[in-house]
């Protein structure tokens, strides 16, 4: 609340800063109109005019309440000299000049004034001072009810612009408060559905994966291979009850240490061995060597083993190709298999492995997935990422 109210007095302060010293220039420049005054008022009051000139300028970054006297000093000062010394007659620039003078360049305090009660108080006072006084030294040139009616506007008009800008400044402060809470609020909020579909992916591709194939007794799967897939889920379960949080390092299996940008050929062996343990052989073909970053690399593994373990569970064949190719941009793989095929609208859509642990996974780090099936003609997908 401090800063607010900071804030506020600094736009009050600024904005009668711009205001004051406006009008300032403007009663100025009706008295350098030839004429209208004599060169002893010029000599009397140009010194009184670089005093309200510098008064109202320093007051755009102080809220001391003694400049708003030395400014009253001084206009009233300009008043005086050009009703003085002008040979008692007031021409009309004359006169205007100490109408735009009283009557808004003087009133120019109303705004920051505006504030309190104690401020108020002072602002009452010097519109009492400048509009009596003026009213008696103009009272030959110009009607008492007319002086007083000009300066009691230009007065109302600056107090209503502080009052409107006191309070606008915490009801915008309070809105702006309440889009950050929202904003918040959002960002938890995806950041909550973030982690549900990571730990989505996480329970399919590790526990689920593994208790499908104790389901099926593990067929096709050699029972070492069967037994060293649960000791990793065991072991990421017991991690996780520590309140670890994992990252994905190689498809089923999870690890609690980030990796560096690491080289794609060096990762792909380990995919390869995994599935030929359970049964699945693997022929890579293209690219070997591609650099890609941590967070891309873990979700186009993750994907292409997600992708392996769909032919090795549905395809009813023992073999799968993969084809990796890379340009300037994009790393492709292709994982195609000669199996049973599908209609692919047949596919379930609630189904996790695909729409989540593949399409999903991709599409957080930028990638994309396209699947190609038909019954009988076995099954193609192409998976690409960024570099």
């Amino acid at each position: 609340m401090e800063h607010i109210v900071k804030e506020r007095d600094r736009l009050l302060q600024r904005t009668a800063r711009f205001y004051g010293l406006s009008f300032t220039g403007v009663s100025l420049l009706c008295l350098s109109v030839p004429g209208s005054v004599s060169s002893l008022t010029h000599v009397v009051v140009v010194p009184l005019f670089v005093v309200l000139v510098v008064s109202q300028y320093r007051r755009g970054s102080s809220r001391a309440t003694l400049r708003f006297f030395v400014e009253m000093a001084a206009g009233l000062g300009i008043v005086l000299a050009v009703t003085t010394f002008n040979g008692g007659q007031l021409t009309a620039a004359a006169l205007m000049s100490i109408m735009l003078l009283t009557s808004a360049s003087l009133a120019s305090a109303g705004i920051p004034l505006a504030t309190d009660r104690v401020r108020g108080a002072i602002l009452l006072g010097d519109f009492v001072l400048v509009a009596g006084s003026t009213i008696l030294l103009t009272a030959d040139a110009q009607s008492p009810i007319a002086t007083a009616g000009s300066i009691a506007t230009g007065w109302t008009v600056t107090t209503l612009i502080g009052v409107w800008i006191s309070a606008a400044v915490p009801q915008a402060a309070r809105r702006i408060a309440s889009i950050g809470r929202a904003h918040r609020a959002e960002r938890q909020a995806s950041e909550i559905e973030a982690q549900r579909r990571q730990s989505a992916r996480l329970l399919h591709d590790t526990v689920l994966a593994t208790l499908t194939m104790l389901a099926h007794s593990g067929f096709g799967v050699a029972p070492d291979a069967l037994r060293q897939q649960s000791a990793d889920d065991a072991k990421l379960l017991r991690q996780l009850r520590l309140g670890a949080t994992p990252s994905p390092q190689s498809s089923g299996g999870y690890t609690l240490e980030p990796v560096e940008e690491t080289v794609l050929g060096t990762t792909l062996e380990s995919v390869k061995q995994r599935f030929g343990r359970m049964g699945l052989e693997v022929s890579w073909h293209g690219t070997g060597q591609v650099l890609l970053p941590s967070n891309v690399l873990d979700a186009f593994l993750l994907a292409l083993a997600e992708c392996l373990e769909n032919v090795r569970r549905h395809s009813g064949v023992r073999e799968a190709h993969v084809t990796i190719v890379d340009d300037a941009s994009t790393v492709r793989a292709m994982i195609t298999d000669a199996g049973v095929g599908f209609t692919l609208d047949d596919v379930d859509s609630a189904r996790l492995g695909f729409k989540e642990s593949v399409v999903g996974r991709l599409k957080e780090v930028g990638g994309h997935a396209r699947l190609f099936s038909e019954p009988g003609s076995g099954t193609t997908v192409v998976l690409e990422v960024p570099r």
